[in-house]
Parts: C-alpha cells; structure tokens; sequence
C-alpha cells in the first residue's frame, strides 16, 4: 500500500511562488517514478511534472522554465518548485507514484494524493 501526502498549497498573486511537498510511505521510493499533476476548475487530470527514479525530469510545456521537479530519497520526499505562477496554474496538484513515459504522453500510477489547492489570482 502508497500513502501519499501534499503540502504547500495556498493562494498566491500572478508572479509568485510556491513550494509544493510531497511524502510518501509504503513504497520503494527510490525506485519509482513520480510526478505531480494538476486538476484545473473543469478540466481532467493533466501531468505537470514527472521525475524518474534516477532524477531525470519531465515537464509540461506550459510549465517549462517556471516549475522545477525533484525528489529526495532519503527523505521520500518530491517537490515541486512553482515560480512566475500565472492564474492558469491554478486547481488542486496532486502528487502520483509511479507514472509512465510512452513517449507521447505518460500515463499515471494507481497511488494518489489527497490534492493541495493552489489558486493565482490575477
């Protein structure tokens, strides 16, 4: 059984901040993949951010040289660096173990998160 728990969450203006965490029990984490995925008002599920096991990142291009991805397997942590954040960053992150690179799109793992809110007001 994953556990998965999100934190950092919260309301920030256009041009901010936020730092998101997530920790996880149960797993092998360092040998998992992770990702954080974003739910906008309406919207599906889309990825955000995905690291490999190894550390070797992945982003979304609508996040690319704003959000930064990385993981701490000491600690079973994975974090989420969001900087410039714009009002369309905003909904509920969550955090997944274990997604999966096809090539054209990644397909995600069966352990999620409770979600975090994060909302960028204009």
């Amino acid at each position: 059984q994953v556990q998965l728990t999100e934190s950092g969450g919260g309301l920030v203006q256009a041009g901010g901040s936020l730092r998101l965490s997530c920790t996880a029990s149960g797993t092998a984490f360092k040998l998992t993949a992770m990702g954080w995925y974003l739910q906008a008002p309406g919207k599906q599920r889309e990825l955000v951010a995905a690291i490999s096991r190894v550390g070797i990142p992945n982003y979304a291009d609508s996040v690319k040289g704003r959000f930064t991805i990385s993981r701490d397997n000491a600690k079973n942590m994975v974090y989420l660096q969001m900087n410039s954040l714009k009002p369309e960053d905003t909904g509920v992150y969550y955090c997944n173990a274990g997604p999966t690179n096809y090539g054209s799109y990644w397909d995600s793992g069966n352990y999620w998160g409770q979600g975090t809110q994060v909302t960028v007001s204009s």
